[in-house]
Formats: C-alpha cells, sequence, structure tokens
C-alpha cells in the first residue's frame, strides 16, 4: 500500500462512510415519512434511494440558493418559510424521481415538517463520520 492509499484511507474513508450513512438515515426518514403522511408515495426501495439522493443533491446545491434569495421573507416568518422551500424542494425530487409521488403542495408541507424532525431525531444519535453515538448527544 502507497502512501497516498494510506493517507486516503485514514483522511477520506471516515467521510466517505459517513456520506453513505447519512444517505442511508435520510431514506430512512423519508420511508418514515412516507408512511405517515397521506399525499407522498414511494414505490419500491430503489425508488426510496433515489428519491432520497435527489433530496440530498437539491438541499446541497439548490436550497441554500433559494434561501438566500427568500431571506427577508425568512426572516419575517421567522424561519417558518424554511418548511415551504423544503416542501417545494421534495416536490421538485417527486418530477425527478420514477417511483416518489407527492399528491399537492399542502402533502409536500406535511411531509417536509416531519421529515426535517425525523431526520433530527436519528441523526442525533449519529456522528459525523457515520458511526452511532448514544451519549453524548451530537450537540455537545
Amino acid at each position: 500500500m502507497d502512501d497516498f492509499d494510506k493517507f486516503y484511507l485514514k483522511h477520506e474513508g471516515p467521510k466517505v462512510k459517513g456520506f453513505i450513512f447519512r444517505w442511508l438515515v435520510n431514506a430512512l426518514a423519508l420511508a418514515v415519512t412516507a408512511w405517515i403522511v397521506k399525499g407522498i408515495e414511494i414505490h419500491g426501495v430503489l425508488s426510496l434511494f433515489f428519491a432520497a439522493m435527489v433530496v440530498g443533491v437539491l438541499n446541497a446545491f439548490v436550497r441554500p440558493i433559494v434561501l438566500i434569495l427568500t431571506l427577508p421573507l425568512n426572516i419575517l416568518t421567522m424561519g417558518l418559510f424554511t418548511f415551504v422551500i423544503n416542501g417545494f424542494m421534495i416536490m421538485i425530487a417527486a418530477k425527478v424521481v420514477r417511483g416518489f409521488f407527492v399528491a399537492d403542495f399542502w402533502s409536500a408541507l406535511v411531509g417536509a415538517i416531519f421529515l426535517a424532525i425525523i431526520s433530527f431525531l436519528i441523526n442525533l444519535f449519529v456522528a459525523d463520520d457515520g458511526s452511532i453515538e448514544v451519549i453524548p448527544p451530537r450537540w455537545h
């Protein structure tokens, strides 16, 4: 094993593991959200994983731009408009991913709220490298 491989495994390996684990956590949160919220349907495991990936990509690249453009409205609503933005991200993902359906905007909005709550609760116990932490919680 050369120095590059040792360096990569030491520094980048945990990041990749953490990314994959968080993707799986987000897929689980999306599955639970679809199970709870009427109007959101996911047909098949492959659609679930693609939907989680598309929502993640949208949240990473499109959502920050939209948040900046809607900052005054977000300030006026004390951050609650973020759920509307997240609902639109879910609707866009539903248009892109075959087998992922959102009936209307209200379903997407409720889904965004549930997705945020479920993701928050699951991520309390997941470290940045993807390992599971029982105690202490993430914010310590």
